[in-house]
């Protein structure tokens, strides 16, 4: 018999079709998450799942799926929904998919930027709602990045990318390695996140991380939501302590802040950062190659 594996949410056809060349493979094909029941049914029996950011891996879900499990290929580049020194424990391989996301998380955090500086959504609001207007030189004015000091809170491959994005635009790039943490939030006006999430990374940027901020300032994250106290960041934008901010995760996925959407000068995404056809599919095929090492080879 072939291994079993089951993929928690729809994935591209290619990924599919790679999949099934190889394994007995059970899909929920949605984009919503399986309710935990049902998720617990179908690890039942697994020797592979293919989980995703959303799906928590605990010893709950390892002990449904049973001693027979050998691997979890977690599709995201990020392992804060795995409990990996349990996984270890069982003798368990975990895999994540690093790099093939870079370059299109990088590209969304750019144009979170610009969509910040340059107004886009708040422009787009304003005609929708059929505002009348006319071309005026003062109208609806933003920044330029050129000459910016871009302010990257973690420099791996996703934060080198928008370093090198921001340099092509004129930015002044400068990041932990290069000044502390306080210093770059004083002197930074837009402050980029792309750490992991960690004991030592929850909240990170809180109320005294955001008081150091100019108050002409942007926050823009695309790492993972709970890197940012969100309700912290909510009165920092009604009390006019920074300029704006622009999320693309959040802290209660899918929920977001309330007092985050009553302001124009706040940009929110749905978890889009990696969502070309390119990354997704790419991803998914780092996750078949992972389990055929495992299952197969």
């Amino acid at each position: 018999m072939r291994p079993r594996v089951f993929v928690t949410r729809r994935i591209a056809e290619r990924v599919r079709a790679e999949l099934a060349k190889s394994f007995e493979l059970d899909v929920h094909d949605s984009e919503l998450p399986p309710p935990r029941a049902e998720l617990l049914a179908h690890a039942t029996g697994c020797d592979g799942l293919v989980t995703m950011l959303t799906d928590r891996v605990d010893a709950e879900l390892l002990d449904a799926a049973g001693a027979q499990l050998r691997i979890v290929a977690n599709y995201a580049v990020g392992l804060d929904n795995v409990d990996v020194e349990e996984c270890d424990s069982r003798g368990i391989v975990v895999t994540n998919t690093p790099d093939v996301l870079t370059e299109a998380t990088a590209e969304m955090t750019l144009a979170l930027m610009l969509t910040l500086t340059r107004r886009v959504v708040e422009g787009d609001r304003f005609v929708r709602r059929r505002e009348p207007w006319q071309w005026a030189p003062t109208f609806m004015l933003g920044r330029g990045l050129s000459g910016l000091v871009l302010g990257i809170v973690g420099y791996g491959r996703i934060g080198q990318a928008v370093g090198q994005r921001g340099r092509e635009h004129g930015m002044h790039v400068v990041h932990p390695g290069v000044l502390p943490l306080n210093d770059l939030l004083t002197m930074a006006d837009i402050v980029t996140l792309h750490v992991p999430l960690t004991d030592e990374t929850h909240h990170l940027i809180g109320e005294r991380e955001l008081s150091l901020m100019k108050p002409t300032a942007h926050l823009v994250n695309t790492s993972r939501g709970a890197v940012v106290d969100e309700v912290a960041l909510a009165r920092a934008l009604a009390d006019h302590r920074i300029a704006g901010a622009a999320l693309d995760v959040y802290e209660h996925e899918p929920d977001v802040t309330p007092g985050l959407l009553e302001f124009d000068n706040v940009v929110l995404v749905p978890h889009l950062g990696s969502a070309t056809h390119e990354a997704r599919e790419a991803m998914g095929l780092l996750c078949v190659q992972a389990l055929r090492q495992v299952l197969v080879s």
